[in-house]
C-alpha cells in the first residue's frame, strides 16, 4: 500500500535531545518513504542546534522551555500533531525507516496500535538491559494475559484519537513506550506487533546510564503493576503465605510437636499476612480500574 492509499494521515513525531549530528538524515529518510507527512520534532530543550538542524530539513519544530525526560516530549508532539495516525520514532537513527510501511500497512487493517519488535539481538545495549527488557515483556504479557514483545520499543504507530485517551497515564521517562502499550491492551484496543531489526546508534550519547538500568527496570515493572493488573500478584503472594501458614502448621503437629493440635506462631502471623496481602490486593485492583476509567 502506497502513502497516497492509506485511509488515515499520518504525523511522525521524533522527540530529540542533543541530536543535531543525525536529526537531519532521520528527517530525509522518513520523507522517502512518507513525502507527504507531517513531521513534527520536539526538541526537548537540546543544548546544540537540533531545532535549526530539523527546520531545515522541514520538520515542524516544537521546542520545550526545559528538558523534562522523553516521556514529555512524545506527550507534547502528540498534542501538537494534526494527523489521524501519529508514528513514534526516535532521533538517535536506531530506527530503520523501511519498516514505516509494515507498520502503516497493519494499522490499515484494523489495529489501534502496531508496535515494531526489535529481535533480541538488535536491541542493543549492556547485558543488564537486554535481561531487563526480557523481564518487562515476560511481567507485562502476565499481566495482560497477552503475549506482548519488545515494550520498550518506541517505534511505534497509532491512531491519535486513541493515545489521547492515555496521555495522562503516560510518564514523562523512558517508559512511555510500556505504559502505552499495556493501556491499550488492557483497555481492549487492537495492539499489533510487527518484528523489525534495529541499526547502530548514529553517533551522540545515548540518555540511559547503565548503572541506573537495573532500578529504572524494577520501578518500571512496579508501575505496571500498580496500574494495570495487582491482583494478579498480590492473590499468588497471599496464595503462597497461606500454604507456608498450613506448612508450618503441619510441620509442627507431625514433627516439631508430634499429634498435638498447636498453631506455632509463625503459622498464624502467615495466615493474617496472606489475609492482609489479599486484601489489599483488592483494593489497588479497584484503584487502578478508576484510575484507567477516568
Amino acid at each position: 500500500m502506497t502513502p497516497a492509499e492509506y485511509p488515515f494521515t499520518v504525523s511522525v513525531v521524533i522527540p530529540a535531545y542533543n541530536e543535531a549530528h543525525g536529526i537531519a538524515q532521520v528527517l530525509a529518510a522518513v520523507r522517502a518513504y512518507l513525502p507527504h507527512a507531517e513531521l513534527v520534532v520536539v526538541d526537548d530543550h537540546s543544548a546544540d542546534d537540533t531545532a535549526a538542524e530539523a527546520r531545515v530539513a522541514g520538520a515542524r519544530v516544537v521546542r520545550r522551555p526545559l528538558n523534562m525526560g522523553n516521556g514529555a516530549a512524545v506527550k507534547t508532539g502528540i498534542r501538537a500533531a494534526t494527523s489521524d495516525v501519529v508514528l513514534l520514532m526516535d532521533a538517535d537513527g536506531q530506527m530503520d525507516p523501511q519498516y514505516i510501511p509494515l507498520l502503516l500497512d497493519k494499522l490499515a487493517e484494523g489495529y489501534d496500535m502496531v508496535v515494531g519488535a526489535r529481535s533480541a539481538a538488535t536491541k542493543g545495549g549492556t547485558q543488564v538491559r537486554r535481561v531487563g527488557n526480557h523481564a518487562l515483556d515476560a511481567v507485562g504479557s502476565y499481566l495482560v494475559e497477552k503475549p506482548v514483545y519488545d515494550l520498550t520499543s518506541g517505534f511505534r504507530a497509532v491512531r491519535r484519537a486513541v493515545i489521547l485517551e492515555f496521555l495522562h497515564l503516560l510518564p514523562n521517562s523512558y517508559s512511555y513506550p510500556t505504559t502505552s502499550t499495556l493501556a491499550l491492551i488492557q483497555a481492549g484496543y487492537a495492539v499489533g506487533f510487527v518484528p523489525i531489526i534495529s541499526k547502530p546508534r548514529q553517533g551522540g550519547r545515548s540518555g540511559q546510564k547503565v548503572l541506573r538500568n537495573g532500578v529504572r527496570f524494577l520501578l518500571i515493572i512496579l508501575r505496571m503493576i500498580s496500574l494495570f493488573a495487582p491482583l494478579r500478584v498480590y492473590f499468588p503472594v497471599a496464595v503462597a503465605m497461606l500454604l507456608l501458614a498450613v506448612l508450618s502448621f503441619l510441620i509442627s503437629y507431625f514433627i516439631t510437636d508430634p499429634f498435638r493440635f498447636r498453631v506455632p506462631n509463625s503459622a498464624v502471623a502467615l495466615s493474617m499476612g496472606a489475609v492482609v496481602v489479599f486484601m489489599f490486593g483488592l483494593i489497588a485492583e479497584q484503584l487502578a480500574a478508576l484510575r484507567r476509567r477516568e
